[in-house]
């Protein structure tokens, strides 16, 4: 992750509104959450509990996710779908390279090689005409990366994976909230992957949830969380041990009620900072519509982001970030593409595309914290130049 943080005012500057530099991210915690949270240190019971399968409960009833497990991590997620999936030594995974490193970093663990496929130059998602030439016998699964909340052209991604006989896992990191077609993100592929990390839309601390599309890999995503153990089904037996054999290999990727308890807390009301999170980035596109150097990334009306990110590309990128913070406000590249890493392969310069998103993109502050007076002092700085 680049530095989010904003510098200071260049002397003789005028300052934002309420007087503080403008992050790119906040944390938002609701006013509840420490009742909550007080209430399970109070009772001592802090691991997996009732209150988890509340969250999971609210997940789907609220959010449209199918068969949510709660996990630690959106890392854990990744992980876990790509076990679960079959995913292993040999196989080969096709991604975007526009993501964080544990997209890719998961393929790794599992013994398989991420295979990098170009991205759309106007979303930051990859490209489905990019993938169908880089499928081989070895390819197991494609991972679609929802980059910055706006979800990925799923119908045919998923026509590529059902002629192929490949799983589809979506990496819905950045995309809570967000819809395709009508459909909630959580509901759509065979696996679904979702982090609740500190800056997230919905943050439990730190945590994540992996959703199965199907009923049964759905329950061996809910036992392979807790070391194997099929807890529903291994009754504590007389001696105070639980009766139960193990099968393959499971994990300690369940999330905690006292993760949970926060993660309620900030449920309350979700739908509601979304829909101002929307009204802020309406207030963007207006603002900004038409400011030369500037190109909008594309949104389609078939789709709704849950805009984690707000983005576009810019020109003369460098000096467009030290414009903004010398008039305190953050604006930063979020992930270059993750192929130069020496462990995934090395730059490829073949992504043109991606190659392109590298060198222009760039972010501005959006989260729960922003006000619509900080928005149009942003507007307002670019519009000045840079």
């Amino acid at each position: 992750m680049a530095d989010i943080s904003a510098a200071p005012l260049a002397p003789g500057a005028i300052a934002p509104p309420g007087g503080n530099s403008i992050p790119l991210f906040t944390t938002f915690v609701h006013r509840a959450a420490a009742q909550r949270v007080g209430a399970v240190l109070a009772s001592t019971f802090l691991s997996e509990g009732k209150l988890v399968k509340e969250f999971e409960a609210r997940l789907s009833a609220e959010l449209g996710m199918r068969h949510p497990a709660a996990l630690n991590s959106g890392t854990s997620a990744l992980h876990l779908a790509l076990e679960v999936a079959g995913v292993g030594p040999g196989d080969e995974v096709i991604l975007s390279p526009q993501t964080f490193i544990a997209s890719a970093l998961t393929v790794v663990q599992v013994g398989a090689t991420p295979v990098f496929a170009d991205i759309q130059y106007t979303t930051g998602n990859i490209d489905p005409a990019d993938i169908e030439h880089r499928i081989t016998p070895r390819t197991k699964a494609i991972m679609a990366v929802h980059w910055g909340g706006y979800p990925c052209d799923m119908s045919e991604l998923q026509a590529l994976a059902t002629k192929h006989r490949l799983v589809l896992i979506e990496d819905a990191a950045h995309a809570p909230g967000a819809t395709y077609q009508g459909q909630p993100i959580g509901s759509i592929a065979d696996f679904t992957c979702f982090s609740f990390q500190a800056i997230k839309h919905l943050t439990t601390g730190d945590g994540g949830a992996l959703c199965a599309r199907d009923p049964e890999k759905a329950r061996e995503v809910f036992r392979r969380r807790w070391f194997g153990i099929d807890r529903a089904n291994s009754p504590v037996n007389e001696l105070g041990e639980r009766d139960y054999d193990l099968t393959d290999v499971g994990y300690k990727y369940h999330l905690s009620d006292y993760a949970a308890a926060l993660g309620l807390a900030n449920l309350d009301g979700f739908s509601d900072r979304m829909a101002r999170r929307r009204t802020l980035v309406q207030q963007y596109n207006d603002g900004l519509h038409g400011v030369a150097g500037i190109t909008p990334f594309e949104r389609k009306a078939d789709r709704e982001s849950a805009h984690w990110l707000y983005g576009f590309h810019v020109e003369n990128r460098l000096g467009f970030i030290r414009t903004m913070r010398s008039k305190g406000i953050a604006a930063s590249v979020v992930h270059d593409g993750i192929d130069h890493n020496t462990l995934f392969g090395g730059k490829r310069p073949e992504l043109t595309s991606q190659r392109r998103f590298d060198e222009t993109q760039i972010h501005i502050p959006l989260h729960d914290d922003l006000s619509a007076e900080q928005v149009d002092y942003i507007v307002a700085a670019i519009k000045q130049g840079w």
